[in-house]
């Protein structure tokens, strides 16, 4: 892992690094000496490792939760190249935008192919935190959308990662997936969602083989996440991630 910058702001310390071809964020208290559970955060279309909406729900991962905090640059996005396929799929989603058709089956489709490439990125990056001081097991992940597009894969070949917040995505090639996917899901659906049919996220939903899954359905649009499911993932974290390396704030 190189560093290739590094700043401290209210009690968190922020890196940005790069292992290999990966460039990445990881958020750490700068005031606790003992090592933190880490959640990964998974972006969304569009977006990207720094942007301001998930260094914001990073750090307050790290100052509410006591909890480390990392997030990669997905294909296409942040700094990385644009290859011909991406602006491809990009310029059909904003096509069909423009002309008020659905989008639903260009997001699927757009999330599916830049899918598969992240998850070997992942589990190098996850390596390389997990070396340092400041991080142990056990593993989170928080992504919504492309982000859960990504994470079903990473789960399904990843058992480092035991609890996950998901949401706001469908498609066939997810169904068997999840089916092994066995560890604590909260999972969030919009109820007027104009991206996912409201019918295909609860079948995503339903396939988990979770024993302990919880599905939190609010009104609204795709991009309408209510402010408390923050909230909401933090406790579901500390539930699964605290128990086993003691309270945040012990006796």
């Amino acid at each position: 892992m190189q560093v290739t910058s590094e700043t401290t702001s209210g009690g968190v310390a922020e890196r940005s690094f790069t292992v290999g071809d990966i460039r990445g964020t990881v958020w750490t208290s700068a005031g606790t000496p003992s090592a933190s559970p880490l959640i990964l955060l998974g972006h969304g279309g569009g977006q990207h490792q720094g942007s301001e909406a998930l260094a914001a729900r990073a750090r307050r991962y790290v100052t509410d939760g006591g909890f480390a905090v990392a997030a990669i640059d997905l294909p296409g996005h942040g700094a990385r190249p644009r290859t011909e396929r991406y602006q491809q799929l990009l310029a059909a989603i904003r096509d069909n935008a423009a002309e008020g058709a659905p989008r639903a089956s260009e997001v699927r489709r757009y999330n599916a192919e830049l899918a598969a490439q992240p998850v070997p990125e992942w589990q190098e990056m996850l390596d390389a935190l997990l070396t340092l001081d400041e991080i142990a097991e056990p593993v989170g992940y928080w992504g919504v959308s492309m982000g859960t597009a990504i994470g079903i894969r990473l789960l399904a070949a990843e058992p480092r990662i035991t609890a996950a917040v998901l949401g706001l995505a469908h498609g066939r090639a997810l169904l068997p997936l999840a089916a092994s996917i066995t560890i604590p899901i909260e999972f969030l659906l919009q109820w007027n969602d104009d991206l996912v049919p409201r019918e295909a996220g609860l079948a995503l939903f339903d396939a988990f083989a979770s024993e302990e899954k919880s599905l939190h359905a609010n009104p609204g649009r795709h991009h309408e996440i209510p402010f408390f499911e923050l909230e909401s993932s933090q406790r579901f974290f500390a539930r699964h991630l605290r128990a086993r390396t003691g309270p945040l704030f012990p006796d």
